[in-house]
């Protein structure tokens, strides 16, 4: 099991140029850990793109309903009063914003306290180097 950032799903959505390594590491281990809020995220990031004119309106339609897929098999972080207390103190440690603090924080939830349990995919360089320095094993795409 590893926890997914929003950034590492995305790109399994719309076939980015880090596809291939990350959907190995999806046929490899397919259970998937994700804070709640990443179908917003990754929604957010679809929308984005398609009003921007990357994202044509049959490739985001297809992409939508990739995330409906996952979002079907993979296991959430809810909201939860420990992950508030650890990304208020993340937010004092590192450099990240309100979001990324909140998947940082739902990960170490994740892995009960002890983050070299559990591996963490992520895109973002200044996330993944906030995990690092919280005892993660990083995985980047």
């Amino acid at each position: 099991m590893r926890f997914w950032d929003s950034s590492a799903i995305v790109p399994l959505l719309v076939h980015e140029p880090s596809f291939a390594t990350l959907h190995q590491l999806l046929l490899i281990d397919a259970e998937i850990t994700v804070w709640w809020a990443t179908t917003i995220e990754c929604t957010s990031a679809l929308a984005r793109r398609q009003r921007e004119g990357s994202l044509v309106t049959e490739m985001a339609n297809s992409a939508y309903s990739r995330l409906r897929e996952l979002s079907t098999v993979w296991a959430e972080m809810l909201p939860s009063n420990p992950i508030r207390l650890t990304a208020h103190r993340l937010l004092r440690t590192h450099p990240l914003r309100a979001a990324d603090s909140l998947q940082l924080a739902a990960a170490i939830v994740a892995a009960e306290n002890d983050p070299p349990t559990l591996q963490f995919v992520t895109l973002d360089h200044q996330l993944a180097e906030a995990a690092r320095r919280e005892g993660f094993e990083v995985i980047i795409g």
